[in-house]
């Protein structure tokens, strides 16, 4: 009769805990998952083109994968993610070309009728700015940071955020129009 020793197995739902890489790579995964319908949509109120928002979208989190290591604790990531994506909305509107005109079509949505109508005429409203305007609007009212926020995502002042609010907002009115605002 031989003595035979049996090694205990682990439980099929015991995690082991991940270290190193792993554990980064699975946190900025995490993030990924979290932050990415957010910042798709901020991209796209920036620059009204799907398939131009997911690329910056992707450019985004490529930058700070680069540098997860850095930023993954003690940093905001939804202010650091809303910068970089500003800063590369910023760099490709200074790369286009003035003459370019974009033509979005939109995801169908199963809602349909004027709510669809009313989102694409503020959509081209919003176009018309100017992509500083257009930033602390999306970030302002579409995202509803605090200004305090967004003077900081921008790397501007409390004061110059509420003055470009104002003017953006006066500015979009005149573009609506009073047959869209009495809707």
């Amino acid at each position: 009769m031989t003595d035979t020793v049996t090694t205990p197995r682990p439980a099929d739902d015991v995690r082991v805990p991940r270290t190193g890489k792993a554990a980064r790579d699975e946190e900025f995964t995490q993030f990924v998952e979290s932050a990415a319908t957010r910042l798709r949509r901020s991209a796209f109120l920036m620059c009204r083109d799907w398939h131009l928002a997911q690329d910056l979208t992707q450019q985004t989190f490529t930058k700070m994968y680069a540098v997860w290591k850095r930023i993954r604790t003690g940093t905001n990531l939804d202010a650091y993610s809303r910068r970089v994506l500003m800063n590369l909305v910023f760099d490709q509107q200074k790369r286009r070309s003035g003459s370019e005109i974009v033509l979005a079509e939109m995801p169908e949505h199963p809602d349909g009728g004027s709510g669809l109508e009313l989102h694409l005429t503020l959509v081209d409203a919003l176009a018309r700015l100017t992509v500083d305007d257009r930033a602390v609007l999306v970030l302002r009212h579409a995202e509803d940071q605090s200004v305090d926020t967004v003077a900081t995502i921008l790397g501007i002042s409390v004061s110059a955020v509420k003055m470009r609010d104002a003017r953006a907002l006066a500015r979009l009115r005149s573009l609506l129009g009073d047959d869209f605002l009495d809707q």
